[in-house]
């Protein structure tokens, strides 16, 4: 059995991928990871959703991609969706800033949870560019390897799927629209909803409402950005 047949991973994904298990940059990533947790740190999120994303969202499903950075690294926030917490989590600043935008863009109300997802049951890949963190530490997984294997993820979408929406928030996912094919997917892109960049252009950018139409107009069910008022 290889290392790759051991990893719970949606069958569409862990076809698309199945080389890039075997590589050694990936061997040298899980070697990482085991070592960090024998050394007593706490890594986020679980490593049952440290491939939610994928899991949630079938390769041949996805009709938009949310990209975010790190996992969230506060107790019980991350849960492998990119700005997304788990039940009974405070929503976080960022993606309060994404309800805002929300409401002034598509007149939705948004719940007081920042459990996302539905949105990923609809197709949307909220794909962090780290799939790891240690408690506390952000950014501390940026160089372990885990870049790479996005990076491909992001390829394989672009070229796997038609007239998909790309949403790149900030310089850091601004960096990755090098992967994507522009002549076949929309791309959009805005100042991160961060409190600290939000007002330089992520308020207002009417990234939703211009997704849906994309969709639409290729033929392709929109996104219901609503989302439950419990969890």
């Amino acid at each position: 059995m290889t290392q790759e047949d051991r990893i719970k991973l949606e069958a569409s994904w862990k076809e698309a991928l199945r080389d890039e298990f075997e590589q050694p940059y990936m061997q040298a990533l899980r070697d990482f990871l085991r070592q960090e947790k024998t050394a007593g740190k706490q890594i986020f999120p679980p490593g049952p959703l440290i491939f939610n994303a994928l899991n949630s969202t079938p390769l041949d499903k996805v009709k938009v991609v949310i990209l975010g950075q790190d996992p969230y690294h506060g107790p019980g926030q991350a849960h492998g969706l990119s700005f997304s917490v788990q039940p009974g989590v405070a929503v976080p600043p960022s993606l309060q800033n994404i309800y805002k935008e929300i409401k002034r863009d598509l007149n939705l109300d948004m719940p007081a949870h920042g459990y996302l997802q539905a949105w990923a049951d609809q197709g949307v890949l909220l794909l962090n560019t780290s799939l790891t963190v240690e408690r506390g530490q952000a950014g501390s997984h940026a160089k372990a390897g885990w870049q790479r294997f996005t990076d491909r993820v992001i390829e394989v979408v672009s070229a796997e799927r038609p007239h998909l929406v790309f949403m790149l928030w900030g310089s850091h996912a601004q960096s990755k629209a090098k992967l994507i094919d522009g002549t076949r997917h929309l791309i959009l892109k805005s100042a991160h909803p961060s409190p600290l960049s939000a007002h330089r252009g992520f308020l207002g950018n009417g990234h939703f409402s211009r997704a849906n139409k994309f969709l639409q107009q290729h033929g392709l069910t929109p996104i219901d950005w609503r989302l439950p008022a419990t969890v």
